[in-house]
């Protein structure tokens, strides 16, 4: 630490003479206390460092932002702040290899485009999945309209890590400070807040401009029962590819649909994705060592500081193996969800886009590497929310198609423990063709239990009673795609 506690620094020396000590007209004055006027009186001033550069136009909202900065009294982030800045970034525009693309509101044409899309996407799908229908309503949004509908989500999944840092920030004063140093404690915490909030509508700003719908990142991040694609990101994913619009259009519609049926009629799955993110999150611990870096050399003068500290990640998992069981999991929860997604859609896709296999490699390599927004919030919650695993899940799902059927394939998201595990993604042939349980035997005691005459198999039918679970795979079991 510096020997000026937190790093303030002093106030800066009047000068004696010399111009910053007169007025205009050469009159002599008092020296300027804020240094507004960016002179060198008020080089080193704090408040010059801060607003010296701004016309008295800006000077007002930044006062504003730095009273709503140190008025914050909220939960760990700054989520009225966050909003703000994701729709001022999405106001300015996003880089692509078209040049900057702003957004603009959704025209009739685009939105009449975007539900003719998604009704013809869900024709398609009953004939690759069991699964019905699973939105009520179709709408395509404008960038800004995405940030609105999806920070409920984000904040559920930013603030437990938020929370651990705003803690953290506590814990590394000396112990001797911390009984005196309510007030400040107080201001980091508003100040942390205000820095994740600033990161993290950062971050929504830039991921608006990437996103094609609801559910690009695997999880249900709009109001449920409603598919939503965004045309203008479309549009700007589409270029280049060499590929029609509508058929780039119908292929994002089916991704966005089969998501959409599968949220809504696998009610457990919500909980279980949100649920493994949470187990995960719970493992993380915060880099104290940076932190107390950051916290030791805090100018108020320099907020940025802590900003950075934020951006350069300050969390590490717990080498346990607990964390390890729990990043397992949410792997493989994610790739499980995804690779359906991907094995249904291209089945869905593929006897009516001649572009299905083009779009598919495409979706899947953009799903694999991630955006800029996506390693942003890898760096700010410890956590990537990528599934590493999509082509040996969707090489699954694919095989149990073959060998099961439709309704058995999907009859495996009745339950989570019939879910194949991590290591049955690396063992898909053996998992495919193991035998199933027979549970006649636990149906009889159950019967008899109950006092009733032992059940038969017409009785109740269950997952194992199903012809289309056993059925094996005669023909070598290769994929949609080809691969064993």
């Amino acid at each position: 630490m510096s020997d000026t506690p937190f790093g303030f620094g002093l106030p800066p020396e009047e000068p004696e003479d010399g111009d910053n000590g007169k007025q205009k007209g050469g009159g002599q004055g008092p020296a300027n206390p804020f240094g507004f006027g960016g002179g060198a009186g008020g080089a080193d001033n704090p408040f010059a460092a801060m607003f010296g550069s701004l016309n008295p136009g800006d000077l007002g909202a930044a006062f504003q932002q730095l009273g709503q900065m140190l008025s914050y009294e909220g939960g760990p982030v700054n989520w009225d702040m966050a909003k703000d800045i994701a729709r001022q970034t999405v106001a300015q525009g996003t880089k692509g290899a078209a040049g900057v693309t702003k957004d603009a509101s959704v025209g009739a044409a685009e939105r009449a485009a975007v539900q003719e899309a998604l009704r013809l996407a869900d024709l398609w799908l009953d004939g690759a999945t069991s699964l019905p229908s699973g939105a009520g309503t179709a709408v395509a949004w404008s960038r800004a309209e995405w940030v609105e509908a999806t920070l409920p989500v984000w904040k559920d999944l930013v603030d437990p890590v938020a929370e651990r840092v705003g803690a953290a920030m506590g814990d590394v004063l000396p112990e001797e400070m911390q009984a005196m140093a309510g007030p400040l404690l107080g201001m980091m915490r508003s100040m942390g807040g205000a820095m994740f909030g600033t990161q993290i509508g950062q971050a929504l700003g830039v991921l608006a401009g990437e996103v094609v719908g609801s559910t690009d990142v695997g999880l249900p991040l709009g109001p449920a029962g409603k598919a939503a694609l965004l045309p203008l990101n479309i549009a700007s994913f589409g270029s280049g590819l060499g590929v029609p619009e509508e058929e780039v259009r119908l292929y994002l519609a089916l991704r966005e649909a089969a998501h959409q049926r599968l949220f809504a009629h696998v009610p457990w799955l919500r909980s279980h994705l949100f649920g493994a993110v949470e187990g995960y999150a719970r493992g993380i611990k915060v880099d104290t060592a940076k932190l107390e870096d950051a916290v030791g050399q805090l100018d108020p003068t320099h907020p940025e500081q802590l900003q950075e500290a934020l951006q350069q990640g300050m969390f590490q998992p717990e080498d346990t193996p607990e964390q390890k069981a729990a990043l397992a999991r949410l792997e493989t929860a994610l790739a499980l969800v995804e690779g359906w997604v991907d094995a249904v859609v291209h089945a869905a896709a593929a006897p009516h886009l001649p572009s299905a296999g083009a779009l598919r490699e495409t979706l899947r390599r953009r799903r694999a590497t991630g955006g800029p927004a996506e390693q942003t919030f890898a760096t700010l919650i410890g956590l990537e929310l990528r599934p590493r695993r999509l082509r040996d899940a969707s090489r699954l799902w694919a095989s149990l198609t073959d060998a099961r059927g439709l309704d058995g394939r999907d009859a495996l998201w009745e339950h989570p423990d019939m879910l194949p595990t991590a290591a049955d993604l690396d063992d898909p042939d053996g998992f495919v063709h193991r035998e199933h349980l027979d549970f006649s035997e636990l149906d009889k005691m159950l019967g008899e239990a109950a006092g009733g005459a032992p059940r038969t198999g017409g009785a109740q039918e269950g997952p194992a009673d199903r012809p289309d679970l056993t059925k094996r795979d005669d023909d070598g079991g290769e994929d949609a795609d080809g691969d064993r």
